[in-house]
């Protein structure tokens, strides 16, 4: 083997392992997510005869009585309780009522073979809805439902997009507030981390120590610990209102518990190291020269912080911005705890979807969807960065 190849070979080896981790917890879980949300395939795998006959269908009035018998032979075919579940939440998220329908339905052919009249047994099979509800579900495995319906849209009668009535979604809603509250967050990490990171990168020492370690001290420490302590800290009776009460500041206890003023104070004390540490390893960087010169050169320290240090420290500030952000909206359990029920955030609706709901779709969609914000954020930070390089 010529020595080229081996040296390649060798260096492959060694990324293997690295490759494969992110093949299955990366890649895969992502690849899955996306194809839940644009596909759909419960209603024409457990109607494979009813998505043929209907296929030839104009959508008029009911189906022809060989339509029917087909939709009755899958029927009789789904032995799979599981399967005939999935089917069930399929068609009754579109629509209401086929949870009865298909029940009735299932439990008066158990047992019978033959033709059957399905308007004897429910006289909703005579109507046109449920019909075209179900055709519209077993036309093709492939949808754009999930990922119109996360932005509060869907496709009317002509097949065109249109927004949702009024009050039947609010997903566009918690996105904007999902939004909000990040930049609430990232702004107050902002606020609070940028002297803490200028105060400890102009000690040394022991100093220096004790206040980074005061920033990671969260970070060795569950979340769900961090959260639950902000609970109690921030409750009526709790160590905030209770000094001011002390102090005679306030009359009443201020209302810190599920609220939005909760929400983001919890978020910012857990995603402060986020901001403090690249702040300050930008600022260990710079020469501490600078100050005393502009000094020296007649600029008052405010003056001299704006023009001087700021710019030199802005690197940090947007790579801090970028990840306290980023890290914020995917945030679940501290606005599920310390939030109230206007507070919560697109996490909330993504966990509803995947565990009490059962619909992968519309979790993945929404997943999506944050994703692709996500990724929209990271590319303008990589063209503002790549200008300011190229300025420079």
């Amino acid at each position: 083997m010529q020595p080229a190849l081996l040296q390649r070979l060798k260096a492959f080896l060694l990324l293997a392992p690295l490759l494969a981790f992110m093949l299955a917890f990366f890649v895969v879980p992502l690849v899955t997510m996306m194809k839940s949300a644009v596909s759909d395939p419960v209603a024409t795998e457990a109607l494979p005869r009813t998505a043929k006959a209907l296929a030839r269908w104009n959508r008029a009035g009911v189906p022809p009585a060989p339509s029917q018998a087909a939709l009755v032979d899958d029927i009789r075919s789904v032995s799979n309780d599981e399967q005939f579940g999935d089917l069930v939440r399929r068609l009754n998220s579109a629509q209401s009522g086929f949870r009865s329908l298909l029940g009735k339905t299932r439990r008066a052919l158990d047992g019978t073979s033959g033709a059957v009249d399905l308007a004897a047994l429910d006289s909703r099979w005579s109507e046109s809805t449920y019909w075209s509800t179900i055709a519209e579900a077993v036309a093709s495995p492939w949808t754009d439902k999930n990922l119109l319906a996360a932005v509060d849209l869907e496709r009317n009668a002509a097949g065109s997009i249109s927004a949702m009535p009024e009050g039947a979604s609010a997903n566009r809603l918690i996105m904007i507030r999902t939004f909000v509250t990040s930049a609430l967050v990232t702004l107050a990490c902002i606020l609070i981390g940028l002297p803490f990171a200028m105060v400890a990168a102009s000690v040394e020492g022991w100093r220096r120590q004790i206040l980074l370690g005061a920033v990671l001290l969260p970070l060795w420490t569950s979340l769900l610990v961090r959260t639950a302590a902000w609970y109690v800290v921030l409750q009526d009776n709790g160590l905030i209102n209770a000094t001011l009460k002390g102090l005679g500041l306030t009359s009443a206890p201020i209302p810190l518990m599920f609220n939005r003023l909760g929400v983001v104070i919890a978020m910012t004390h857990v995603l402060l190291p986020f901001m403090v540490l690249p702040i300050f390893s930008v600022l260990i960087a710079i020469p501490r020269n600078l100050m005393p010169a502009a000094a020296s050169l007649g600029a008052h320290p405010l003056r001299a912080f704006v023009h001087v240090l700021l710019p030199l420290s802005m690197r940090g500030v947007v790579s801090g911005a970028l990840l306290v952000f980023m890290a914020a909206l995917g945030y679940y359990i501290t606005p599920a705890l310390i939030g109230g029920a206007n507070d919560q955030m697109i996490s909330s609706v993504i966990a509803y979807y995947a565990t009490a709901a059962a619909n992968w779709g519309m979790a993945g969609a929404l997943g999506l969807v944050l994703l692709a914000m996500t990724i929209l954020l990271y590319a303008v930070y990589i063209r503002l960065t790549s200008a300011e390089e190229q300025r420079a």
